[in-house]
């Protein structure tokens, strides 16, 4: 796969505009503000394909890439407060209803924020996840807010209370300076093989 082939192709906000897939997808999933955005523009070496906010929560639709026969996913953002009633209800049919579809998901990339114990929404993403016995990652972000040291002792405590197996990738990422990206290019890869 070649990262420079990526394209975005579509966005949709209600879940009744989505269409079967119709080849592998990568999705990836998050609480508003752990970084989706920039994660896939690093991911790709594009500044601008993602966009990103300095206002969380301002992903409000599910926006499509394809990249050499492989569709990637930037699904909206969880959990921000500061967004009406109306639209919280809105993103939840949204992420609800593309998970609800006959897809050919490839791999569920779940983002967790590194500095912090992980929500109650991320335990419940993972555990959505675990029991519906979809192929899952779960990448934590903004390592570089971290020490090294406090990176290995928060991935350990994350991976516990994330009740994380051994066949699960654990991978700690950087935007910011590029940590990890190899490794979940590799994941990426090895999942639509």
């Amino acid at each position: 796969m070649n990262i420079n082939n990526v394209v975005f192709e579509r966005s949709f906000g209600v879940s009744s505009q989505l269409t079967p897939s119709t080849m592998p997808e990568i999705a990836f999933a998050g609480r508003s503000n752990v970084g989706k955005s920039s994660l896939l523009n690093k991911l790709f070496n594009r500044k601008g394909l993602a966009k990103v906010s300095q206002t969380p929560g301002k992903t409000a639709t599910i926006n499509f890439f394809s990249c050499d026969g492989v569709r990637f996913v930037d699904l909206p953002g969880y959990g921000y407060a500061k967004v009406s009633k109306s639209d919280k209800s809105r993103w939840s049919e949204l992420i609800e209803g593309y998970f609800n579809q006959d897809r050919d998901l490839a791999l569920v990339v779940s983002l967790v924020d590194i500095r912090h114990e992980a929500s109650d929404l991320d335990v419940n993403m993972i555990g959505f996840l675990q029991e519906a016995e979809l192929p899952f990652a779960v990448v934590l972000t903004k390592a570089d807010k971290l020490s090294r040291q406090q990176q290995m002792k928060q991935k350990a405590a994350l991976k516990k209370q994330l009740k994380l197996g051994a066949d699960v990738p654990l991978v700690v990422c950087s935007s910011e300076k590029g940590t990890g990206i190899d490794e979940l290019r590799s994941l990426i890869k090895n999942s639509v093989r």
